[in-house]
């Protein structure tokens, strides 16, 4: 948890005053066990560099994406349709997110359906906040001897062409940073992209998250960077059922940025 209080915009509206940036949380940053130690730990990130957020609570809903991903189109535009109600009413103009899923809906999904704002995936954001000098690293030594990969998430690299930010926050470690064999714009697919999430896979000749988990294993890297919530799920049952969870940490760039800064 954290030791300051995050404020809703319906809070923030009540006092008259408007964040610099919105921090959509999304369903696996709310719901998702293991996607909230990400919210939190974006949240001190936010707080440490003293940049004023607010989060929708429990005016904020599905972006839509599993809906228009399974073909559902009404189901996705009438969630659409009412966050971007949400949203207007308070003016929103910048919003930042953990999740490519709905960094990709609302970056180039909504502006057609009325909703048009600058929406930033949380690399993006750590990597300004890095480049600007805000956000300072003690010494980089909480990975010390590590050997850290990152893993692209489809929605954010091929999806959106943005390889680079997660790679330069971790640029700042002092650690041995490696590129699996597929990587960037020939990245493998954890296998949950595209509602797949939400289903039992097809049958084949094995699962692409084990796939993508023996790619990792042969990298020999003990860190593996992620910068998406079911990007975390997949490959964490991956390193599981090769029963490596105790050698190999699945870590959100943001875990990772607030571990080096001891926050």
């Amino acid at each position: 948890m954290t030791d300051f209080k995050i404020p809703t915009m319906a809070e923030m509206a009540a006092n008259g005053e408007s964040p610099e940036i919105l921090f959509w949380v999304g369903c696996a940053g709310s719901y998702d066990e293991r996607a909230q130690r990400v919210t939190i730990a974006l949240s001190k990130i936010l707080h440490h560099v003293g940049i004023k957020f607010a989060v929708l609570g429990t005016e904020e809903s599905c972006t839509g994406d599993p809906a228009k991903r399974a073909g559902n189109e009404f189901l996705f535009q009438m969630q659409a349709l009412g966050n971007i109600e949400v949203l207007n009413a308070y003016n929103i103009k910048k919003i930042v997110t953990a999740c490519p899923h709905c960094f990709n809906t609302l970056k180039n999904e909504y502006p057609e359906l009325g909703g048009a704002y600058d929406v930033i995936h949380h690399s993006q954001l750590i990597q300004e906040l890095i480049n600007t000098g805000k956000l300072k690293t003690e010494d980089g030594s909480a990975f010390k001897g590590k050997k850290i990969t990152f893993h692209d998430p489809c929605y954010l690299g091929r999806g959106n062409d943005v390889y680079e930010a997660p790679r330069k926050t971790l640029e700042v470690l002092d650690a041995d940073l490696i590129e699996l064999k597929r990587c960037k714009q020939n990245g493998l697919c954890c296998g949950a992209g595209g509602a797949q999430m939400f289903k039992e896979p097809e049958k084949g000749l094995k699962d692409i998250n084990i796939e993508r988990t023996e790619e990792i294993l042969a990298s020999s890297a003990n860190v593996v960077a992620v910068g998406c919530p079911f990007c975390m799920t997949m490959i964490r049952d991956g390193v599981k059922h090769f029963e490596k969870d105790n050698e190999i940490d699945v870590l959100d760039i943001a875990e990772i940025t607030a571990k080096n800064n001891n926050l």
